[in-house]
């Protein structure tokens, strides 16, 4: 049966009105088929949610933070009951494997976890007898209706990044997911109501630049956060700040991975295996650079072709496969371009993807032949300059650089414009502890590929990928969705004047 994703405004599905309503198809990325249409939000819709958000902020903002607390344990212990049948949505609708679903729902409910912590968060600080009979202290309060702009890469996990501190600390929101993974925002919104959340506090509104732009131009919206491509993110962060509103935006990424001759080869190769073809590649902390330092650049191609020889290619639903599809045939085209263009300039081609053997059925018996396949790729002495190694490819596609002094590969990566996340593998603890000091990325793994931080500590990069001061969740998380106030008061002493209230005593 054809699915319709409609908004969620106000506690309900709201259907887009009008005689001729916008609307884009839903793809299975694995058989290439339309399983849906999503509603694309006009004006009038966005203003819909932006006023029920409003409305719900008069109340909720004053909302006890004991009960705030309760409505996030509800959501927690409701999305962790439920975390199957979410996967299954993002499987259906993004492509990636089960197992690789249920971790982003893990990680997006690892911020959850601590925003439930929020009467500890929020504390302000009381300073007694700042000066003689004044006392100084600080509080944090919500700053209003807070939107929300996600990507199609991590549907739960991306938007979980935000509105679990934004919803603890007062505020209420409006979420635009991406329109080609829509049903995950609404699957969160139905928990939301289950949990006792009130209407208007969490709306969805599906569409795109329309409603984006809406988003960044009302009047009512304070905030905006967003992830996604480098260039999105600078035009919604100069256009909201433009509109006066405070902006995180999130941008793209160039990964490296750098390699000393002393590190652990078998360790190393997992490691780019998988943090370079997990979810086919299409996420923000992907590796997608492999800078060897020579002589460990031949064995290490080596130990990276035999794993990649053995990934199993095919629909996220079969239990069996290791990377499923690129979530759109125009994404996996533009992802292909990219094979033939580092062809042309010269990598050497170790690995066609173009060529892996895919599953041909899912879990059901629907064929593939007509999905978004592209297998994992490797390219080998990849220079600077060339394509693969300039542009954020956001497929499966890693690129080999060789160096051939640590220097060599520091310097490679600090010169890159992107400063999202890096790794280094050794076992020189010391060489470890100069390159988190020298190297200018946001977050760095030590023999980790992947160094997203923990929900307590805070996700964004430097340079190119990040737009705005103030990083996703931890504590600039709840520093970006609240604003400090500094209060002073003084109070006469109870002996002034002609009452005193004080124990009677003998005089």
């Amino acid at each position: 049966m054809s699915k319709h994703i409609t908004h969620w405004i106000g506690g309900t599905p709201i259907a887009t009105g009008g005689a001729a309503p916008r609307r884009g198809d839903i793809y299975d990325p694995a058989t290439g088929r339309v399983q849906g249409q999503v509603d694309f939000a006009d004006i009038a819709e966005v203003d819909q949610a932006v006023s029920a958000a409003v409305e719900a902020f008069a109340s909720w903002r004053h909302t006890s933070l004991a009960r705030r607390t309760q409505v996030l344990f509800a959501f927690r212990e409701l999305l962790n009951a439920r975390k199957d049948e979410l996967a299954a949505i993002i499987v259906s609708e993004h492509g990636k494997v089960h197992s690789d679903a249920l971790g982003e729902i893990a990680r997006g409910l690892e911020v959850v976890e601590y925003a439930c912590g929020v009467p500890q968060l929020i504390k302000g600080g009381f300073t007694e007898q700042a000066s003689t009979g004044v006392d100084v202290y600080s509080i944090r309060q919500p700053l209003g209706v807070v939107g929300i702009i996600s990507p199609f890469n991590f549907p739960a996990m991306v938007p979980m990044w935000f509105f679990p501190i934004a919803i603890a600390a007062g505020n209420t929101v409006v979420v635009k997911p991406s329109e080609k993974d829509p049903s995950a925002a609404n699957f969160l919104a139905g928990l939301w109501k289950e949990a006792g959340l009130p209407d208007g506090v969490f709306n969805v509104v599906h569409g795109d630049k329309v409603a984006v732009d809406r988003l960044l131009e009302h009047p009512d919206v304070k905030s905006i956060s967003f992830v996604g491509s480098t260039p999105i993110a600078r035009y919604v962060y100069e256009t909201g700040t433009r509109y006066g509103k405070r902006v995180q935006a999130l941008g793209g990424a160039k990964n490296h991975m750098l390699v000393l001759p002393d590190a652990d080869l078998d360790l190393a190769a997992d490691a780019a295996v998988n943090a370079g073809f997990g979810a086919a590649g299409e996420r923000c902390m992907a590796v997608s650079v492999l800078v060897a330092v020579d002589p460990v650049g031949d064995l290490l191609v080596e130990k990276i072709k035999e794993r990649m020889a053995t990934l199993r290619v095919g629909p996220g639903c079969n239990g069996d496969s290791d990377m499923g599809p690129l979530v759109t045939g125009q994404h996996r085209d533009k992802v292909t371009s990219y094979i033939d263009s580092g062809i042309a300039d010269g990598a050497e081609l170790a690995v066609d993807g173009r060529s892996h053997a895919i599953v041909e059925a899912d879990a059901e018996g629907a064929t593939t032949a007509d999905g978004f396949w592209l297998g994992p790729t490797l390219f080998d002495h990849v220079k600077p300059g060339m394509s693969v190694y300039n542009d954020e490819i956001f497929g499966p596609v890693l690129s080999v650089v060789r160096v051939t002094t640590y220097e060599e590969g520091l310097e490679l990566v600090n010169a890159n414009p992107y400063g999202n996340g890096t790794a280094i593998f050794t076992n020189d603890g010391g060489a470890a502890r100069k390159f988190q000091n020298e190297v200018e990325v946001g977050m760095v793994g030590i023999n980790v590929p992947i160094p997203v931080p923990v929900a307590y500590y805070s996700f964004g990069g430097w340079k190119a990928s990040l737009f705005g001061d103030t990083h996703a969740y931890g504590a600039d998380g709840v520093h970006f969705f609240t604003r400090g106030k500094a209060v002073t008061q003084r109070w006469l002493d109870p002996s002034h004047g002609g009452l005193n209230l004080g124990f009677p005593t003998n005089s």
